[in-house]
């Protein structure tokens, strides 16, 4: 959102995404919502177990990228289907020509190759794992996986201590073949 925002102030901008943009308020009684996730602890709380389907992530946001998106800059659509050279296929059949696509945070893993490791995704086809390790394969793991462990996973806030996490788990592995 903010990429796209920032980039519609100059040129014309679609932001397509799977499902509408969600915001959250960036400053609470005053201060940033990351003090407010570090200081209660809910930016590491160990929750991702918990879940069945990580929610939506939110745009943390002062006002300005929920203007954007009402004014209309960028345009958001549902995301495309497909990619034809230098056109982007949308649901409805429509094919556009683009300059750029530029893919940022907030995609899901496609880890197709994985589905010849019995057990390895789920029906879905997401990886099974507790807290990034892998549910049915030893010595495979995860790491960067939306609410792998905590709210932060997915970001540069936590992925590396999930990755320390990951690590560690991987030596013992290791240790013990």
């Amino acid at each position: 959102m903010q990429i796209a925002a920032e980039l519609a102030k100059t040129a014309r901008v679609t932001l397509a995404t799977r499902a509408p943009v969600k915001f959250a308020r960036q400053k609470i009684a005053g201060r940033d919502l990351h003090f407010w996730l570090r200081h209660t602890g809910v930016d590491i709380a160990p929750l991702g177990g918990l879940l069945r389907e990580p929610p939506t992530q939110l745009v943390i946001d002062d006002g300005r990228y929920h203007s954007a998106l009402a004014q209309g800059a960028p345009d958001r659509r549902p995301v495309f289907t497909g990619i034809d050279g230098m056109k982007v296929c949308w649901a409805n059949g429509s094919r556009e020509e683009v300059d750029a696509i530029v893919l940022a945070t907030g995609y899901r893993p496609d880890v197709p190759y994985l589905a010849g490791l019995d057990g390895a995704l789920d029906a879905a086809g997401h990886p099974r794992h507790r807290g990034g390790v892998s549910a049915a394969v030893p010595g495979l793991a995860f790491v960067g996986l939306e609410w792998q462990r905590s709210l932060s996973s997915n970001s540069l806030r936590g992925v590396g201590r999930d990755a320390a996490r990951i690590a560690r788990h991987l030596a013992a592995h290791l240790r013990g073949r």
